[in-house]
C-alpha cells in the first residue's frame, strides 16, 4: 500500500514538472510573438507597404492593450477556472498569429495583435498562481524561477529563429509556425492543467497581504523596468557608438546578453523561497550597479560586454522575484495584483523606449545607460525603504503557505 502511495505521489511530480514545462513554453511564446515584429520590422514594411513607425506601432499598440486591459479582464473572470483561462489565451493567441499570418493589409495586422494582447492580459495575470498552485508553498518560488526560463529564452532562442525564418520565407510564415506552437501548447495544457475552480484554490489570495506594500513594489517595478528598458531598448546603438564594436559582431553579443539573462532566473530560483525580499533587492542591486558601471566603463569593450551581461542576468531575476514577491504580499486576489504588476511591467518597457529614444536623439547614446541607472536607483531606494512599511503595517493573519526565513 505504501509503495502504491509513493507511485501516486511520483506521478503526481512528474505531471506538475510536466505541466511546469508547458506553462513555461506558453510563455515563451508569448514573450516572442509580441517582440518579433521588432526583428520582422523592415520585412512587414516592406510587404506592406509602410513606414517603419507604423510598423512599430504593433508593439506600441500590443503593450497599451497589455496595460489598459490587465486589471479590468482579469476582474471579470475571477470566478473562471485557471485551466480554461490559460488554454482560451493561447488559443486567442494562436488566431491572432493565424489572423496576422493572413492579414491582406495593416488594419487587420493591427487588429490582430490587439486580439493577441488581450490574450495576453488574461495569460500574465494568472499563469504565476497556476504555476505555483502545482507545488508546495517551500518550493514555489523555485516553480516561478523555472517557468521564467521561458521568458529568458524568448530574446535568445524565439525572437532570433523567428526573425530569421521570416527573412528567409517571409514573416508569414513566421507567424505560422508561430501560431502551430502556441495551439499545440494550449491542447497539451488542456490536457494537463486541473480543472479546479479558481475559488478552491489556495495560492488565490496573498500569503502576507498588504496594500502598501504592493504599492510600493508596483511603483518600483515600473521605475526599475522604465530604467533597465532605457538603455536595452537601445543596446545596439550602444554597442556601435559607444563601445565601438563591428555590426557583425552584434548577433553573439545579444546572445550573451539572453544567457546571462536565462542564468540569472536559475540563480534567483535558488533563492527566492528562502529569501524572497532579499532576492529582489540583489536583483535590483545587481541591475543599478551594471546600468552605472556602463556609464562610466561603456566604451571599454570587455567591460561593456560583462557589465550588460550582468544587466540580462539580474533583470530577468528581477521579473520572476517581482512575480514571487506579487503573490506573498497581494492585498486581495493573487491575479489581479499579478494584472497590476504585468500592467506596471509594460508602463516601464513603454517609458524606458520613449525616455531612451528622446536620450538618444538630444543627448547622445552614452546617455542612456546613465539615466538607466539613475532610474534603477530610485527603484532600489524604494525597495530598500521597504522593511519600515513592514514594522508599521497592522498584524494581518496568514491565509495560505510560507514564504520562508526572509518572509517580506
Amino acid at each position: 500500500m505504501e509503495s502504491l502511495d509513493q507511485e501516486v505521489a511520483m506521478a503526481d511530480v512528474r505531471r506538475a514538472n510536466t505541466t511546469l514545462v508547458a506553462l513555461a513554453i506558453g510563455a515563451f511564446v508569448y514573450v516572442t510573438s509580441e517582440v518579433l515584429p521588432i526583428g520582422l520590422l523592415t520585412v512587414i514594411a516592406d510587404d506592406l507597404g509602410r513606414s517603419r513607425s507604423e510598423i512599430g506601432l504593433l508593439v506600441t499598440g500590443y503593450a497599451a492593450v497589455v496595460v489598459l486591459m490587465s486589471v479590468p479582464m482579469t476582474k471579470a473572470t475571477q470566478r473562471v477556472p485557471r485551466r480554461f483561462l490559460i488554454t482560451t489565451s493561447l488559443g486567442l493567441l494562436g488566431l491572432g498569429l493565424i489572423a496576422a499570418a493572413l492579414a491582406p493589409n495593416f488594419a487587420v495586422l493591427l487588429l490582430s495583435r490587439l486580439m493577441a494582447a488581450l490574450s495576453q492580459s488574461l495569460f500574465w495575470s494568472v499563469v504565476a498562481s497556476t504555476a505555483t498552485g502545482l507545488f508546495p508553498p517551500e518550493v514555489r518560488g523555485r516553480a516561478l524561477a523555472r517557468m521564467g526560463i521561458g521568458n529568458a529564452l524568448a530574446p535568445v532562442l524565439g525572437v532570433p529563429a523567428g526573425t530569421w525564418l521570416g527573412q528567409q520565407a517571409g514573416w508569414r510564415t513566421a507567424m505560422f509556425v508561430m501560431a502551430g506552437l502556441t495551439l499545440a501548447t494550449a491542447a497539451v495544457l488542456r490536457a494537463l492543467l486541473p480543472s479546479t475552480a479558481r475559488k478552491d484554490d489556495a495560492v488565490t489570495r496573498g500569503t502576507t497581504p498588504d496594500a502598501r506594500r504592493y504599492a510600493l513594489l508596483v511603483a518600483a517595478t515600473a521605475v526599475a523596468v522604465a530604467g533597465a528598458m532605457t538603455t536595452y531598448t537601445y543596446v545596439t546603438p550602444f554597442l556601435l557608438d559607444v563601445s565601438g564594436f563591428r555590426p557583425q559582431s552584434l548577433g553573439p553579443l545579444l546572445a550573451v546578453i539572453g544567457l546571462a539573462g536565462v542564468i540569472g532566473t536559475l540563480v534567483v530560483g535558488a533563492l527566492l523561497d528562502r529569501y524572497p525580499h532579499g532576492a529582489l533587492v540583489a536583483a535590483v542591486g545587481v541591475m543599478t550597479t551594471a546600468l552605472a558601471g556602463l556609464a562610466v566603463l561603456g566604451a571599454v569593450q570587455p567591460a561593456a560586454v560583462a557589465l550588460l551581461a550582468l544587466m540580462g542576468l539580474a533583470f530577468s531575476a528581477f521579473a520572476s522575484a517581482v512575480g514571487h514577491t506579487t503573490l506573498l504580499i497581494a492585498p486581495g486576489s493573487t491575479d489581479l495584483a499579478s494584472a497590476g504588476s504585468s500592467s506596471a511591467f509594460n508602463v516601464g518597457i513603454a517609458a524606458g523606449s520613449l525616455l531612451g529614444g528622446l536620450l538618444i536623439t538630444h543627448r547622445g547614446t552614452a546617455s542612456v545607460a546613465l539615466v538607466g541607472g539613475a532610474l534603477a536607483a530610485v527603484a532600489l531606494a524604494g525597495l530598500l525603504a521597504e522593511p519600515k512599511l513592514r514594522r508599521t503595517a497592522p498584524a494581518e493573519p496568514l491565509m495560505c503557505g510560507s514564504a520562508g526565513s526572509d518572509q517580506p
